[in-house]
Parts: C-alpha cells; sequence; structure tokens
C-alpha cells in the first residue's frame, strides 16, 4: 500500500493481505541498502495467519520516495510516525541488522507504541569498515557484490534458495542496485555513527527475541551474545549454518522463532 509519511509517498508492503486495524501488528524494518523484499517469506506467511503486517521501504528506498534518512534517531522517529498514520496503538517491531538498531532505538524513544521486539543478526553496535564505505560511494557495484557474499552463508553461496529458481546472491545485488545511487553509503555510515545502542538494550523491558546465526560474518555470533547479556530476559535463539541474512536464507526457522515472540506479546 502507499502512504504519506511527513507529505512524502511512501511504500508499505502488507504480505499481500490487506492490513486490518483490529489484528495484531507486526513492524518490519529492513537493513542497510534493502527493501521490503528482506521480508518477502516472513511478511506474506503471517499475512496470510491473521497478523496485520507493515513491512516499509524506508525513505529512498525501493518504491519509497525522498531521500535516505542519515542516522538512526531519524528512522526511528520516522518509523513512529508510520506506526500513527496506519492506525495502530501498538506494535510488535521486528528489525534485521541495521533494522535492529532501529528498533531499539524506537523502542528507547517511544516505547508505548511498542508491545515486543525482535531483533535479527545485530549487536549493540555495528561497526562497518571504512573501506567498505569507501566503495559504496565510489564504486556501488562492488559493494554490492562484498555484502552479498559475506551477507550469505554455505547455502547462500550455493543458491539453495527456498523459492525454486531463486538465487540469495542475484536477489541480493539486485534488490540493492533497485535503491538509488548513494542509498547504501548513506545507511552503513548510519550504523558506523550509533553509538547508543547499549543504552537503548538496556531501557527494553517488553518481550524480546534474540535471533542470530552461527556463521554471520557481518555481526559475528559472539557480538551478538553482548546483546543478549544487555537484554537479560530476552529470548536467544541460535541458527546453525547460516549467514547475516537470516530472513531470507532461513526463513522458516526465522518464522517459527517468531512465533514464540508473538506468543508473548498477546499478538
Amino acid at each position: 500500500m502507499q502512504v504519506l509519511i511527513n507529505n512524502v509517498n511512501t511504500f508499505v508492503s502488507t504480505g499481500g493481505r490487506k492490513a486490518d486495524k483490529d489484528a495484531p501488528c507486526l513492524l518490519f524494518i529492513h537493513g542497510s541498502g534493502q527493501t521490503h523484499l528482506t521480508w518477502l517469506l516472513q511478511a506474506r506467511f503471517f499475512a496470510n495467519r491473521g497478523w496485520s503486517v507493515l513491512a516499509p521501504d524506508l525513505p529512498g528506498h525501493g518504491l519509497s520516495k525522498g531521500e535516505a534518512l542519515s542516522s538512526i534517531e531519524d528512522m526511528a522517529d520516522w518509523c513512529h510516525d508510520l506506526i500513527i498514520v496506519a492506525g495502530h496503538h501498538k506494535v510488535t517491531v521486528i528489525g534485521h541488522s541495521q533494522g535492529g538498531l532501529v528498533a531499539l532505538e524506537l523502542a528507547r524513544r517511544h516505547p508505548n507504541v511498542v508491545a515486543g521486539i525482535g531483533l535479527i543478526a545485530l549487536a549493540t553496535a555495528i561497526p562497518v569498515n571504512p573501506q567498505l564505505i569507501t566503495m559504496a560511494e565510489d564504486t556501488e557495484p562492488a559493494a554490492f557484490d562484498a555484502m552479498v557474499t559475506w551477507g550469505h552463508g554455505r547455502d547462500g553461496a550455493f543458491h539453495d534458495h527456498p523459492m525454486p529458481g531463486n538465487s540469495h546472491l542475484h536477489m541480493g545485488t539486485r534488490i540493492m542496485a533497485s535503491n538509488p545511487k548513494g542509498v547504501l553509503a548513506t545507511d552503513l555510515k548510519a550504523c558506523a555513527a550509533y553509538t547508543e545502542g547499549e543504552t537503548a538494550a538496556a531501557s527494553i523491558t517488553q518481550p524480546a527475541m534474540i535471533i542470530l546465526a552461527r556463521d554471520d560474518r557481518m555481526t559475528p555470533w559472539k557480538q551478538g551474545q553482548g546483546l543478549a547479556k544487555a537484554i537479560a530476559h530476552a529470548n536467544l535463539v541460535t541458527i546453525e549454518n547460516a549467514g547475516h541474512m537470516l530472513p531470507v536464507e532461513r526463513g522458516d526457522d526465522v518464522n517459527k522463532a517468531l512465533r514464540h515472540l508473538f506468543e508473548q506479546t498477546g499478538a
């Protein structure tokens, strides 16, 4: 669906079903250089099982107009605006990578709208290699290749996709290439500049779940353990033999884990 957020036309996937304001709402926030397509295997799954799904393209990404936002804090406030415009009072928010930082900050800044939080492939900080940022600024296609190569585990590298005929690596590259030039660099710099992860994590009182990949080379599993310590009450799920792009690479496992979170939030 198309909605206006701060007078900017914004695309929000509802998983192929009309969003129901009376149904429990799930807000999915994508990562750096991504779009709502990150959540293809989650949005349709949950939308067809009674949940109201909001999976937006952040400003300047995918089918959304406007300029890409340059800070995690601005992205969190934008998500709050989306929730209000969509007519929901509370959501269970799920974020992947950069989207997880946005989810943390959303819960810290606007706790009244967050019923629960799911954090996927995340640590309290996402330090970005300066060379990757430079690559994203100067030679974007090379940055896309680096991201998809490092972002997938063994199955992704061997094109073992849950949807026959699709390739994780090719799909990942096409998604990033669908964004306007410069979006990936803006996202990466926003991640690198965000320093409030530990404080935001310590503020979480809502039901929480952390889903990590054992073979994640972008946000290593050991770093994710720090997030699990910062949110002591969170349920921690580790998915073996998988890389950073868990929502697409291990969609079924992610969905099973998330359902346990939704039970806790009453969704």
